[in-house]
């Protein structure tokens, strides 16, 4: 894995649109991401296409200007409630956080003057590290940890260089035994247990479900591009790859558990 220093951003705060309309902006502490998984729509963005090399072998720690941050920060927030999306093309928790410690300064500078909401979307349990800085934000964030299946063979074959599904239950409980507000994003969907829908509902978090057909921001294509499709096939489960599949795990959640805090899709993940 090569972690280098990377540009100075012209911007850190970039118009969010699509299938994140709802947020004023994107926020994205590094460029490429470690934790590669094979589903990931990032991998037909530019930054994925175009660096010439494999995605998941290198990330780019964006250097800041803190004077520039504040300005830009204090520019976007005069305009309005500033609501931002952390972690639209990366995870803001992969491992070269835990020594350059960028996306806990990103929100070291928002809280001197406060957004109106931040989601924070990670697959990471260093996610628990900044459950004091969260505090702060009140109900002004809230931390998306991604748990897309319990199967943790299933885990290993689309996402062998993500967290362990055991760490991440142990953040989520964690996270919400600090009071910080938490969902678990299951998105996208993959193949799980029938014990996947008991254990979300009992985790007392917030969920969103979601799937590649919905979630990736291009009504499925750049999974399909991303061999999703021939994926499923090799392990004798395409029929699963459909939105059929999520609609009934989703349907099944709600009707099964009454009360259960679910969403599905884009309105879950909305401010």
């Amino acid at each position: 894995m090569a972690v280098s220093q990377g540009r100075k951003p012209s911007r850190w705060l970039n118009p969010a649109g699509g299938y994140l309309a709802g947020y004023s902006h994107t926020l994205n502490p590094y460029s490429g991401c470690s934790f590669a998984c094979s589903y990931c729509y990032v991998r037909r963005m530019p930054v994925g296409l175009f660096r010439g090399e494999p995605w998941g072998s290198w990330v780019d720690v964006k250097q800041l200007d803190e004077a520039a941050f504040r300005r830009e920060w204090a520019r976007e927030s005069a305009k309005g409630a500033v609501s931002v999306f952390f972690g639209s093309a990366t995870d803001p928790y992969q491992p070269a956080e835990a020594e350059h410690k960028l996306t806990g300064r990103l929100l070291e500078l928002m809280l001197e003057r406060p957004p109106g909401f931040v989601l924070l979307q990670t697959r990471s349990p260093l996610v628990t590290r900044d459950a004091a800085l969260f505090a702060e934000f009140g109900d002004r964030i809230r931390v998306s940890l991604t748990i897309e299946t319990d199967d943790e063979t299933m885990r290993r074959r689309f996402s062998p260089s993500a967290p362990p599904l055991a760490a991440r239950w142990k953040a989520l409980h964690a996270l919400r035994e600090a009071g910080v507000p938490v969902q678990a994003a299951v998105s996208p969907l993959l193949p799980h247990t029938s014990e996947f829908a008991r254990r979300l509902a009992e985790s007392g978090a917030r969920i969103v479900v979601d799937d590649f057909h919905r979630g990736d921001g291009s009504g499925g294509r750049r999974s399909e591009q991303l061999g999703m499709r021939e994926l499923y096939r090799s392990l004798g489960l395409e029929s699963d790859y459909a939105p059929a599949a999520a609609d009934r795990f989703y349907e099944g959640l709600i009707s099964r558990y009454p009360g259960v805090n679910a969403h599905f899709s884009q309105e879950g993940f909305l401010p």
